[in-house]
């Protein structure tokens, strides 16, 4: 029987949601004939795309559109930038009108995870604007219902549209145990929809 593959595609520029990104593929993992595919995106900037080498010199490596295309499910991360998706995120998915056309991720899972430097910095609002293109995609959109007992006890990151984190002023908070909970229980979630679908 054939693995079902999610991706957990991320932007991460201070290494927290490359940490949350982590512990959503430990939860993909979880779940028996799933496996996880972390990939991440390159930085863009304003005066050339052309920034970084095509193979990154450490970490994941990046997304192509073949990983995007081909994923069984889907979660999202990245920091938050003004209650937004930071734009080498977006400038990736913004160039999925292919697969749009396609219609090959309609019918798939996929949630959203951030990371904010205060505990009251966008989080909610990156997450809900996360998953807008993946409804243009017609995907399966999917949050932490709140049977997860972390999310009633949480007093930093976590949310019902997903994992968060905070990662304080000076971004020196690492994931809180309840975080890493919630980062494992959206993979577990994600990953158990797309093996029923999938078999």
């Amino acid at each position: 029987m054939a693995m079902t593959e999610i991706l957990v595609l991320y932007y991460s520029q201070s290494g927290h949601v490359l940490d949350m990104a982590e512990h959503i593929a430990r939860g993909v993992e979880s779940v028996d004939g799933c496996i996880a595919k972390l990939r991440t995106v390159a930085k863009i900037s304003t005066v050339c795309e052309a920034v970084e080498d095509d193979i990154p010199s450490t970490g994941h490596l990046y997304a192509s559109s073949d990983d995007l295309k081909n994923c069984d499910g889907l979660i999202l991360g990245s920091p938050t930038r003004f209650g937004n998706m930071a734009a080498p995120l977006k400038y990736f998915i913004d160039q999925s009108s292919d697969i749009w056309l396609s219609g090959s991720l309609i019918g798939k899972p996929a949630g959203v995870f951030t990371s904010t430097g205060s505990l009251h910095g966008g989080q909610e609002s990156t997450l809900l604007s996360m998953m807008l293109p993946l409804m243009h995609h017609g995907m399966i959109i999917m949050g932490l219902p709140y049977s997860e007992p972390s999310l009633m006890t949480t007093t930093d990151g976590g949310t019902p549209y997903g994992a968060s984190h905070f990662a304080g002023d000076n971004n020196d908070r690492t994931l809180s145990s309840t975080e890493q909970n919630l980062c494992k229980a959206l993979g577990h979630r994600i990953a158990t929809t797309a093996r029923v679908l999938t078999v």
